[in-house]
């Protein structure tokens, strides 16, 4: 069973898991993983035929995400798969159906290159698309956190990541018109970190 479910899944993030078993990205077409590793979040979109694409500005994880596409599926073309940063999508306007970033935004080096990588994602993010986006949060640790400036903060864990709260959370996605499509929810690791699921709706 679990190697059944390894091939179906892959390694999966378990809360873009969740969504596709609510059917939640059932009729999305076209879907980019921005930052998207070596494919783990992949697998299913590309044996299910989904049309895929990901960037990440690793050409090591983009030649790996190549070689997986080739593998599970006959009609992805590996030209789908661009070394490029998230805040510099090389896509046009309102393209993907589903914008995955799962480890991704807490690696901004400042408010700005947060802002920078958020609007890009949506930009090509089609009207009625979603986001999924899973992030390092201070939530439920903010006595915990060493503030070292710039937006970004040291973790009990010993990294050191660009952290959302709520609120923040709350004011983009006002700012971007968008819609909550389910309720913000957040991981806490026992109180080494906390990461934090944010779903929209592009309307």
């Amino acid at each position: 069973m679990q190697s059944e479910l390894q091939q179906l899944y892959g390694n999966i993030d378990i809360y873009l898991f969740d969504q596709l078993l609510k059917g939640t990205y059932d009729n999305c077409k076209k879907v980019l993983d921005a930052g998207c590793g070596g494919g783990r979040n992949l697998v299913y979109f590309l044996r299910n035929g989904y049309e895929v694409y990901g960037i990440d500005p690793n050409p090591n994880a983009i030649s790996a995400v190549k070689e997986l596409s080739e593998t599970l599926s006959r009609t992805n073309v590996k030209e789908n798969f661009l070394i490029s940063s998230a805040e510099n999508l090389p896509f046009d306007d309102n393209y993907f159906d589903l914008v995955i970033s799962s480890a991704v935004l807490h690696f901004a080096k400042s408010p700005d290159h947060f802002d920078d990588m958020i609007y890009s994602m949506w930009r090509v993010l089609k009207p009625g698309g979603y986001l999924f986006a899973r992030l390092a949060s201070d939530i439920g640790i903010e006595t915990l956190v060493q503030n070292l400036g710039n937006g970004r903060y040291l973790l009990p864990d010993g990294s050191e990541r660009f952290l959302v709260n709520q609120q923040l959370l709350f004011q983009y996605t006002e700012s971007l018109n968008a819609r909550l499509h389910e309720p913000i929810k957040t991981t806490n690791v026992q109180n080494l970190r906390c990461m934090t699921t944010w779903c929209l709706l592009k309307i």
